[in-house]
């Protein structure tokens, strides 16, 4: 879970593409937790995934060439390759731990003092490609981060990164050159908003009493939008 970041480039509006895409996304994504607590242990495993209008060779190269994964989701450098080491700029950094080329790949997802695993994974889906994005991590029960924000600390900026990827092959553009400006949109505000709630309402699904997880959705949406903590 990281702030918008504030790049150094000059803030745009939305083309009409983008907007199309944006009003729809949320609605668009498919989102699935599970969540098991085993002797004072939780293990979370968050699912999200969208299929694109494009081939399955086209979607890997977007997910592993880095000047294309700069273009919709983050700088990344290092060693992409198996048993490499990789860095995406002000976020998180791992190990390639697995990778079958066009169809997945796992890496360490080491942030925040803590690790945990994602793994992606690409189908084909009819005429188009469906990526799906899987999210694992094993930590303690009740853990305050986890009852203060829940899934939605990292759903929503897997959310947003759909969105950059769907901006990037579906409107020729890309992730927005200023994510600050970005959540000052209308549009913007109501898609976290609204993945924010998805990803309660999954919380709810899994378990969650649904207070717990609709007051946590809340929480990550201000975080996001950078308002003041409710009272």
């Amino acid at each position: 879970m990281t702030a918008p970041s504030d790049p150094s480039k000059p803030s745009e509006p939305l083309t009409p593409a983008e907007a199309e895409i944006l009003a729809a996304q949320a609605d668009t994504v498919d989102r699935e937790l599970s969540i098991d607590i085993d002797a004072g242990t939780q293990h979370t495993v968050q699912s999200i995934s969208q299929t694109y209008p494009t081939t399955l060779a086209d979607l890997w190269e977007a997910c592993t060439d880095p000047a294309r994964l700069e273009r919709w989701f983050a700088p990344v450098s290092g060693d992409l390759e198996l048993g490499g080491r990789y860095a995406i700029e002000g976020n998180a950094s791992g190990t390639v731990e697995e990778c079958e080329p066009l169809t997945s790949y796992t890496i360490t997802w080491e942030f925040g003092g803590g690790t945990s695993l994602v793994t992606v994974r690409l189908a084909e889906d009819g005429a188009e490609s469906r990526l799906t994005i899987e999210h694992s991590h094993t930590g303690e029960a009740g853990a305050e981060f986890w009852t203060q924000f829940g899934p939605g600390a990292t759903g929503v900026g897997w959310d947003l990164s759909l969105l950059g990827l769907a901006f990037h092959l579906v409107a020729g553009t890309g992730r927005p050159a200023d994510e600050n400006h970005f959540v000052t949109i209308d549009l913007a505000q109501q898609f976290v908003r609204d993945s924010s709630t998805r990803w309660g309402e999954a919380s709810v699904t899994a378990g969650t009493p649904e207070a717990e997880a609709m007051a946590a959705a809340e929480r990550t949406t201000g975080f996001y939008l950078g308002l003041p903590p409710a009272e």
